[in-house]
C-alpha cells in the first residue's frame, strides 16, 4: 500500500481527493522501527506527527509506583503525536513499538498547515479526539467497577476494537500483545491474564494458534463482558 492509498483509507484523510492526498503524502517521511523501539517519549517536546503505515504501538504512561499503564494499542491506519503538536507541550505518554512497523511523519509545520489548508481535516480530528476522549471516560469507569477477570475482557475487546480483524461477527487479533502488555492493561499479573485467557478458551469464548486470538462471537463477548 503506498502512501496514497493509506490515506485514502484513513478517516482523518479519506474525505480530501487524490491531488489533495498526493501533495500532503510529498510532506509525509517514512520512518522505519524495529519491535521495542521508543518512538515517543512521556514530557519530551513535540515537533512530529505520526501515522501507522504497517505494525502496531502502545501507548503507555508510567504510574506513581513505577509500574507500565497502557492507555491504548494502535494499528495500521491509526495515528498519534497530534496533541503536543496543537498545544506546543511535552508529550503525554510514551509510545513504543509492539512489532516491527512503518510510521509516516509530519513535522509540526506541516501539521498545522494542512489543518488551515483543508478545515475538514481539522473537523475531523476534532471528532477523533472527542471519541477518544467519550471512549477513556468509558473505559476508566469499566475497569473502576470490574473483577480481574472482567478488566481482562474488556481489554481483550479494546484489542479487538483496535487491532482486530472483523469477518463473520468473529474478531481475529493477530498478534495478540504479551500477557504482561494484557496485564498493564486491565491493572493486574501476568499470572492472572495466563489463566483468565485459559479459561475463556476451555468456555470456547476464544480460540488461539500461538499469538492469533479469535473471539468467536465478538457481539455476545461485549454483551457478557463489557
Amino acid at each position: 500500500m503506498d502512501k496514497i492509498e493509506l490515506l485514502q483509507s484513513v478517516p482523518l484523510f479519506s474525505i480530501l481527493n487524490k491531488i489533495s492526498l498526493k501533495k500532503i503524502s510529498e510532506k509525509m517521511v517514512t520512518r522505519s522501527y524495529s519491535k521495542g523501539k521508543m518512538v515517543v517519549i512521556e514530557e519530551s517536546m513535540g515537533r512530529t506527527f505520526f501515522l501507522i503505515k504497517s505494525g502496531a504501538v502502545k501507548v503507555t504512561r508510567m504510574s506513581d509506583d513505577g509500574r507500565e499503564v497502557i492507555l491504548a494499542m494502535l494499528g495500521e491506519g491509526d495515528f498519534f503525536g497530534e496533541m503536543a503538536l496543537l498545544d506546543g507541550e511535552g508529550r503525554s505518554a510514551n509510545v513504543v513499538t509492539i512489532d516491527d512497523s512503518v510510521l509516516l511523519s509530519l513535522q509540526r509545520g506541516d501539521f498545522l498547515y494542512i489543518l488551515e489548508s483543508y478545515p475538514q481535516i481539522a473537523i475531523k480530528l476534532l471528532e477523533e479526539l472527542t471519541s477518544r476522549i467519550r471512549y477513556s471516560d468509558q473505559q476508566i469507569e469499566s475497569l473502576s467497577l470490574s473483577d480481574a477477570e472482567q478488566r481482562i475482557c474488556i481489554a481483550l475487546i479494546r484489542l479487538a476494537e483496535e487491532l482486530g480483524q472483523i469477518k463473520g461477527g468473529t474478531v481475529t487479533i493477530k498478534n495478540l500483545p504479551y500477557h504482561q502488555d494484557i496485564a498493564n492493561m486491565a491493572g493486574t499479573s501476568r499470572e492472572t491474564v495466563s489463566r483468565v485467557l485459559k479459561s475463556l478458551e476451555k468456555k470456547r469464548f476464544i480460540a488461539r494458534r500461538g499469538r492469533k486470538t479469535t473471539i468467536r462471537n465478538f457481539i455476545k463477548f461485549c454483551r457478557l463482558f463489557s
